[in-house]
């Protein structure tokens, strides 16, 4: 696998300046990765740019209060304080944030984000949302015309636990560890978002939260959907998980399964940057994780 790199000097010496040396309406600065293929190998692309964070939204995906996997459960529960404290940040530089928890916006039903969602005018989409259901709301499925399958096997649903958890629907709404402020917006719908971002005017989201294999990919609201309907897309890959358990092809550690899932959707989808670039701190990582490729 060949690695190139557009960064420049003074990139690298801007991502290391202290949050508050930025004026408060610097761009978000990302250093941007995706894949290709090349002479017939894989290569690894960085390239540095510029976000206005006015015209840019966080989409948090699932965030739940309870899984029904219980090692899925703890990885939430340790990811989500990190993740609050980049949201907090971005929110100040200006990024619009939408909290998307599918299935338990009702929990929600009376605050002003939830109605800033369900009464945000209404845009036409370029190409119709998809339908399909999973889970309870519509489903954007594994896309054969643009992406391969998938490189880890999630068919028992991926339950990393020594002893498999039930399958259930525990969740009743976000972990209580992520605030959502008076700013931000509650939605699971891909029409309420399109519609959030229609009226601000924004072109480029980033998206955060479980489970890359799964909900960050397929839900309405999220990587799939949001690409095809032309927005400039990013994954922040540290602020992810998948479900993926290590019994399953192929055969490897969950966290490098996580990796994996990166490296798909940098091929087939969206570049991804780590949370540094938003709060000038060392990028997340779960207790037990190896050194992940930064």
């Amino acid at each position: 696998m060949t690695r190139t790199s557009s960064r420049l000097v003074p990139t690298l010496i801007l991502a290391f300046l202290p949050i508050a040396a930025l004026a408060d309406d610097a761009p978000l600065r990302l250093t941007l990765r995706s894949r290709g293929v090349e002479a017939g190998k894989v290569t690894v692309v960085e390239k540095t740019e510029d976000w206005d964070p006015k015209t840019t939204a966080i989409v948090v995906c699932d965030m739940w209060d309870q899984h029904w996997c219980r090692s899925a459960a703890s990885r939430v529960g340790e990811m989500a304080g990190p993740l609050n404290e980049t949201l907090k940040i971005a929110r100040d530089r200006g990024v619009f944030i939408i909290h998307a928890p599918s299935t338990t916006t009702a929990f929600y039903k009376d605050s002003p984000q939830r109605r800033r969602a369900q009464q945000a005018p209404y845009a036409p989409t370029p190409v119709p949302l998809v339908t399909t259901p999973r889970w309870g709301t519509a489903w954007y499925w594994t896309d054969a015309k643009r992406e391969g399958v998938l490189p880890i096997d999630d068919s028992d649903m991926g339950c990393d636990c020594k002893v498999k958890c039930e399958i259930t629907a525990p969740w009743t709404r976000q972990t209580a560890a992520i605030e959502i402020a008076e700013a931000d917006a509650i939605t699971d719908d891909g029409q309420e978002t399109w519609n959030l971002l229609a009226a601000r005017g924004i072109d480029r989201v980033i998206l955060c939260g479980v489970h890359l294999n799964m909900c960050v990919l397929g839900r309405p609201f999220a990587i799939r959907q949001l690409t095809v309907l032309g927005k400039k897309v990013a994954l922040m890959r540290d602020m992810t998980d998948t479900m993926y358990n290590p019994d399953r092809p192929p055969g490897v550690a969950h966290f490098t399964g996580t990796d994996l899932m990166i490296e798909h959707v940098e091929r087939y989808w969206c570049p991804t940057f780590t949370s540094s670039a938003i709060t000038g701190k060392p990028r997340f990582r779960f207790d037990g994780a190896p050194p992940a490729q930064e």
